[in-house]
């Protein structure tokens, strides 16, 4: 198993921590399902032996919602599932906004307060993936393996703070 380096200046290293060793500055993604045309994310690729998440932090939760987007786009509209598509893409997406504020932040007690606001969001994000998942038998399969990066994110994020408030 492979562990994910460091992308802040809050985080500590530890020797199981797998050092950035790619020497890369940054590389074009191209998203199969985007047209040659439409926009082009400039960040760095998975390691072709890695384990499919990307090492760096901000480009694994920008992915988990980006995900969480298409897969709202699945969800039939209608009045009982409007709410849960609003508040499934707001938490979802709010989990990565919510690690980048954190790799901002000016001193521990604001890197804590929107590190904890990224476990809230995961938790969240959970949540309303099961009500979903409840509420369309067709999209289970694809709500599961969603719901299972939102927990390895939850861990990640509850681990961050745990380690912070020592």
């Amino acid at each position: 198993m492979k562990h994910q380096a460091p992308t802040s200046k809050h985080q500590k290293s530890s020797n199981g921590q797998a050092p950035n060793t790619s020497g890369k500055k940054s590389s074009i993604i191209k998203y199969s399902h985007v047209s040659s045309h439409a926009w082009v994310l400039n960040e760095e690729p998975n390691a072709p032996d890695s384990t499919g998440h990307p090492f760096d932090l901000e480009e694994r939760t920008a992915q988990f919602g980006e995900a969480i987007v298409r897969f709202s786009k699945k969800i039939p509209r209608d009045p009982g599932n409007n709410r849960l598509i609003d508040q499934l893409v707001g938490c979802g997406t709010s989990v990565g906004a919510n690690y980048r504020e954190a790799n901002e932040s000016v001193s521990k007690k604001d890197f804590l307060f929107s590190t904890s606001r990224c476990v809230k969001e995961a938790k969240e994000t959970k949540f309303f993936l099961r009500m979903v998942a409840a509420s369309e038998e067709l999209l289970v399969k694809e709500a599961r393996e969603l719901y299972r990066e939102c927990h390895e994110l939850h861990m990640i994020f509850a681990s961050m703070y745990r380690k912070g408030r020592k």
